[in-house]
């Protein structure tokens, strides 16, 4: 069994837009249902002091904030713990909004790959869309039904900035049409694994409690036993 914590946004992490607690919901439920320790906590400057010497295997993260938030000396401690954990072995799952999160941290976008940019990321309205495999030989996506697609209603994320050396697994097509000529139209990697220094995904799926349903579902599983299997 495994030790898993859930981060979900509040306060500075958080944002109108999602519900954030839903979200960690959502993960800590399929979390447990794999036979893992789960404990949820939101985002305030004294959650990792509170948690004393309990260690998570993984850090699941659903907060999102202001993307262009400036830092604050009230969150150091936060942060710097938060990257303990990563460099001390713990894998990452990074979720939809948490693109933008820890805009005030640069490290952060750096352990997961990319980050939502202010002004250039978008997405196009939700909806029920096909999502497809680019790389099916990764555990996350390998042997998955559907012939390379995945159906979802959710939001596709675009033009985020995603460092050149992830691996893309999951991407998202945007019709030009959709694009309206200012912004980029094509496929966007919506599902990709970080180098590290442990396991790292971001997965760019999940808007809301609905959206954890169906193939998104299964690929969450899927993410969840990668992430967790012994080095």
């Amino acid at each position: 069994m495994a030790t898993v914590l859930v981060l979900v946004g509040a306060g500075r992490y958080a944002d109108e837009w999602h519900d954030h607690a839903a979200q960690g919901d959502e993960v800590a439920r399929a979390a447990r249902s794999l036979g893992h320790d789960v404990r949820i906590r939101s985002t305030r400057p004294t959650t990792f002091a509170e948690l004393g010497a309990w260690t998570p295997d993984l850090l699941v993260v659903t907060a999102g904030g202001d993307a262009a938030a400036q830092p604050d000396d009230a969150w150091r401690a936060f942060h710097d713990a938060r990257q303990a954990a990563v460099a001390a072995g713990a894998a990452v799952l990074a979720l939809h909004q948490a693109a933008y999160a820890f805009a005030d941290d640069p490290r952060w976008a750096a352990t997961i790959g990319g980050r939502w940019v202010e002004g250039r990321s978008w997405h196009p309205a939700r909806g029920r869309t096909r999502l497809h495999v680019v790389d099916d030989t990764h555990p996350v996506t390998a042997g998955l039904p559907g012939g390379g697609t995945l159906t979802v209603d959710d939001e596709r994320y675009a033009d985020l900035a995603v460092a050149p050396d992830v691996r893309a697994l999951v991407v998202a097509t945007v019709d030009p049409a959709e694009a309206d000529g200012a912004r980029t139209a094509g496929r966007h990697p919506v599902v990709w694994v970080a180098p590290g220094p442990g396991r790292v995904l971001y997965d760019a799926l999940g808007h809301d409690a609905a959206a954890y349903r169906g193939d998104r579902a299964a690929l969450l599983h899927r993410e969840l036993t990668w992430l967790l299997q012994p080095a």
